[in-house]
């Protein structure tokens, strides 16, 4: 740390990424990126817009914002696309808390939630998930604070019912509800069916992971039309170019060919059906995941161990080391042959075990 950072921030401790090493060939299931390639529509849409990068993209994202709103059965004010799920969530916490109207999320949840509440100095409260790793959804009915809650939640791969989020929305009526939806896709009910009913509803949602966007860093919120002016307020005092050509090119292309996208959330699902039973039939515990990865603990071997026994194999998981959750392994779900060594690589770190 330089004698100039500014003590605001100099506490901060930041968002840790999935590693990405490069000391050798690795089947990466440690970030929960698709294994499947954008579609052919999607790389001709990118390669085209390439040559036009010498004008700044569309700051309304007019055509994208077209076809969103024409998908998801909403209003075009009622869709913000931003770099990223992560810029609409940085967005939300900046415009719906502060230190008059402080945040909750639970204690074990997508990480970057504590890094945006203490990089805008927001008072922010931890529930705890209970023992079985869900969200009790009571917890969260009439707490009068901005809620943030990940359906599914990350890392645990479990969701919330659509009645659920409903009661925690309608007993908050004076706060805003994030609900973010990175991972509704392979298995959860979105929210955004609630949105005409409540104005203090904001979902959010990626390109990153059903749609094989992870690289062109694509996401969105749809809320009440006056929510939506509340950020884009943010967005252009920030960076009104947030969403550059190509990506906006790419997302048009892919909205075009959503079938594709879908039908490989399908096969997803598929796959971790069967890499959870291959688990549990050695002997590993983990959640009902209702997204694109399996959260899994094995009693035979530490979650440590494990994690560092596949590495040396060439496979990366992602562990954590909050004391709760040091068992476990985030494990994303890829191909069926990704699987299929996962398990035979499993298999034989526990017979080394005996």
């Amino acid at each position: 740390m330089s004698r100039f950072f500014s003590l605001a921030y100099s506490k901060l401790t930041p968002y840790t990424p999935g590693e990405q090493p490069r000391d050798m060939q690795y089947i990466k299931l440690n970030t929960n990126e698709s294994p499947f390639p954008p579609s052919p529509a999607v790389t001709a849409a990118v390669a085209e817009e390439a040559s036009r990068l010498q004008l700044y993209s569309d700051p309304e994202c007019a055509v994208l914002t077209e076809k969103m709103a024409e998908l998801y059965g909403v209003d075009e004010d009622q869709i913000l696309m931003t770099n990223g799920s992560d810029e609409i969530l940085n967005f939300a916490f900046m415009a719906f808390s502060d230190a008059a109207r402080p945040l909750a999320f639970p204690d074990i949840t997508y990480g970057f939630y504590s890094v945006f509440a203490e990089l805008h100095h927001i008072p922010y409260t931890l529930i705890p998930l209970r023992d079985d790793l869900s969200i009790f959804a009571d917890d969260y009915v009439g707490i009068n604070k901005t809620v943030v809650i990940a359906n599914p939640n990350a890392p645990t791969g479990l969701c919330l019912s659509l009645d659920e989020i409903e009661r925690i929305v309608a007993s908050n009526p004076d706060n805003v509800v994030i609900v973010d939806e990175a991972y509704v896709d392979f298995g959860a009910e979105s929210a955004i069916s609630l949105i005409p009913r409540y104005e203090n509803l904001l979902v959010t949602q990626t390109f990153s992971k059903s749609r094989s966007m992870a690289g062109a860093r694509l996401g969105f919120g749809i809320g009440n039309k006056k929510l939506i002016a509340d950020l884009n307020t943010l967005k252009y005092s920030t960076n009104p170019y947030n969403v550059n050509r190509m990506t906006a090119a790419a997302g048009v292309a892919a909205l075009s060919e959503n079938g594709y996208y879908m039908t490989n959330c399908k096969t997803i699902c598929e796959n971790r059906a069967y890499a959870m039973a291959e688990l549990k039939k050695l002997g590993f515990e983990m959640p009902a995941s209702k997204t694109n990865f399996i959260f899994a603990r094995s009693p035979k071997i530490s979650g440590e161990a494990l994690y560092r026994a596949l590495k040396e194999r060439g496979i990366l998981v992602r562990h954590f080391t909050a004391e709760r959750i040091c068992e476990y392994n985030r494990i994303t779900v890829g191909t069926l042959e990704q699987m299929q060594a996962l398990i035979k690589t499993v298999k034989e770190i526990l017979e080394e075990q005996v």
